[in-house]
């Protein structure tokens, strides 16, 4: 079973549609051993404290924190992230995984600068990446992609798109 360090953002993303009959939050941790800091912890229970869909589910993935592996790490809270990417980064560096999920658009050319071996996946490079095992299917990923946008306002985000043509390819 493959190991990866998860932040906030992607939690909620793989989250945001679970409770259709897909739910690429299990499956991703069906398939993965899914470690996470404390500090990720700490923001999905600010995020859980809002009264929207966002916070319905952070509150649905701190309500199975027993599926994930949480780590307390030391980071520099002067590096210009905030505490749970920057937790996370370092945990992805200490632990060696192969796989950072994050979905910080807006930060992914420093997050992808920080990371010593560990290759950055975002949720749509994650669905792509669920594909190729055949769950879900091209189709079911491209209809999860398009809730997931539309929940994170994802569709005017031009790398979401371009990697829309990874969820059909084989």
């Amino acid at each position: 079973m493959s190991r990866l360090v998860a932040d906030s953002s992607a939690l909620v993303s793989l989250g945001i549609v679970a409770d259709n009959d897909l739910d690429p939050f299990s499956i991703c941790i069906a398939q993965s051993e899914v470690v996470v800091p404390t500090a990720v912890i700490e923001e999905l229970r600010e995020v859980a404290s809002y009264d929207d869909a966002h916070g319905r589910v952070a509150t649905a993935v701190l309500e199975r924190d027993e599926t994930l592996e949480i780590r307390s790490v030391d980071f520099d809270a002067e590096f210009p992230l905030d505490d749970g990417e920057n937790a996370a980064v370092t945990l992805s560096n200490e632990l060696d995984v192969a796989l950072f999920l994050c979905d910080e658009f807006s930060q992914l050319n420093l997050i992808h600068a920080s990371l010593a071996d560990t290759r950055l996946v975002t949720t749509p490079i994650m669905l792509s990446v669920l594909v190729r095992t055949e769950q879900p299917s091209g189709t079911e990923a491209q209809m999860l992609l398009d809730k997931i946008s539309d929940a994170r306002s994802w569709k005017a985000n031009s790398y979401v798109q371009r990697t829309r043509s990874l969820l059909n390819e084989p």
